[in-house]
């Protein structure tokens, strides 16, 4: 079963805003075997929308559209439908009845005609009811494409893709099973991943595929099994993510998408009843940021000194003036009183430090640009990393996060082995 994604919205090919709908609605009909043949973005333009459905029409299974449903003149969506599918607006009274009680409880005010005619719909569709927005979704077939039309809006779109669509597509339709199997590494680049585990690649069953999926600093391994028979598919994948974590089980981190380093490094820290602090120079706080968007952060994460600048390293952090004058504001010797003094002033198990020189220019150090000192304070000793990541800027300063956080999970293994 394949399935398109067409977004409809000028704000969206201006840049004005991100398309995040086509992610989640992609993600959604994976998990049910609906295999995405493409996403389009295209115009509130009539003929646009019109031609990109001719186009689809009997090509895919499923055309899911978001956007143009709004009560403005400049949302064309619906009418559009009308002209597609040769039908007419018709009032729907459910909706109709919805939309007066969400604007007179929610915005405490009488609902106006235009309100009113989002409960206009095609007379042939199949209403999807929205419960938390006042635009309802459109189910309409014809021949073998079915059409469904979703509001743009984010939360809105969420709820009739997990309450009407899934749910009806699944009833609907049979499917075979696609399941997704995500490792996640990290120290290791794409390249040298490859060539550490080209043999077991290359025996890999025909019916699992594998997909690299680099980031700074990170290589996630995404095994994607696809048949009719589930346990078999289940059984497959956890014997080849066995035999693959025997290859490269020293960069292994996590399993899945939500296994990243910060939620492996935050479950490792609460097990051991453990706590973290950074003070951050050149990452300006995106390691501290980072943790702290992981929840259930506040059980083992302090605090964060972003000491950006030279005088606040001496000030808040109380680095040495002397020490600083003697090596310079980016080397080992002031990162290492840095994350001595923020895990001595948050009274924390580990502390992260970092300062180096991000770029493009030099700061309050000649070393040169590219260059970054990681510490970390242990509850035993200190460890001094010296690299250089060259640039762009944002490259230095993401690589940085990542090594740091891989230097503490590394680290924190050493207890649990």
């Amino acid at each position: 079963m394949k399935a398109t994604i067409v977004t409809i919205g000028d704000e969206i090919l201006i840049g004005q805003i991100v398309d995040t709908n086509s992610g989640f609605i992609a993600k959604s009909l994976d998990k049910i075997g609906v295999e995405i043949n493409e996403m389009i973005s295209i115009s509130d333009d009539k003929k646009h929308i019109l031609d990109t459905f001719a186009a689809l029409q009997n090509k895919v299974d499923l055309v899911i559209i978001t956007g143009g449903l709004g009560p403005t003149k400049d949302d064309v969506t619906k009418k559009t439908f009308c002209d597609y599918f040769e039908d007419e607006l018709v009032i729907d009274e459910v909706v109709e009845k919805h939309v007066i009680e969400l604007i007179e409880r929610v915005m405490k005010r009488t609902a106006s005609q235009i309100n009113k005619d989002q409960a206009l719909v095609p007379s042939k569709c199949t209403v999807l009811h929205n419960q938390v927005g006042t635009a309802p979704g459109m189910w309409m077939k014809k021949e073998n494409t079915v059409f469904i039309s979703l509001p743009g809006v984010p939360y809105e779109m969420k709820y009739l893709v997990e309450n009407e669509i899934i749910p009806k597509v699944v009833r609907e339709y049979k499917r075979p099973y696609i399941i997704h199997k995500t490792i996640l590494t990290y120290g290791q680049g794409e390249s040298l991943v490859a060539e550490r585990i080209e043999d077991w690649e290359n025996n890999l069953p025909a019916f699992i595929k594998l997909a690299y999926l680099p980031a700074p600093g990170r290589v996630r391994l995404r095994l994607s099994a696809r048949g009719i028979d589930k346990e078999k598919l289940e059984a497959a994948l956890e014997e080849n993510v066995n035999s693959l974590d025997a290859i490269i089980h020293d960069i292994i981190v996590g399993f899945d998408d939500d296994e990243t380093i910060e939620v492996v490094v935050g479950k490792m820290l609460l097990k051991q009843n453990k706590t973290i602090s950074t003070a951050e120079s050149c990452t300006g706080g995106k390691i501290a940021s980072i943790l702290t968007s992981v929840s259930g952060a506040s059980g083992y994460f302090k605090g964060s000194v972003v000491s950006y600048a030279t005088a606040a390293k001496i000030d808040v952090l109380g680095v040495s003036k002397n020490l600083i004058n003697e090596y310079s504001v980016v080397s080992k010797e002031v990162v290492s009183e840095m994350a001595l003094n923020v895990k001595k002033m948050m009274k924390t198990d580990y502390a992260i430090a970092t300062t180096g020189n991000a770029g493009p220019s030099k700061g309050d150090s000649n070393v040169e640009i590219g260059t970054v000192f990681i510490a970390l304070a242990t509850p035993d000793r200190i460890i001094v990393e010296e690299f250089n990541f060259g640039q762009p800027r944002e490259k230095v300063i993401d690589r940085a996060v990542i090594k740091s956080l891989e230097l503490l999970q590394k680290e924190i293994l050493k207890n649990v082995r």
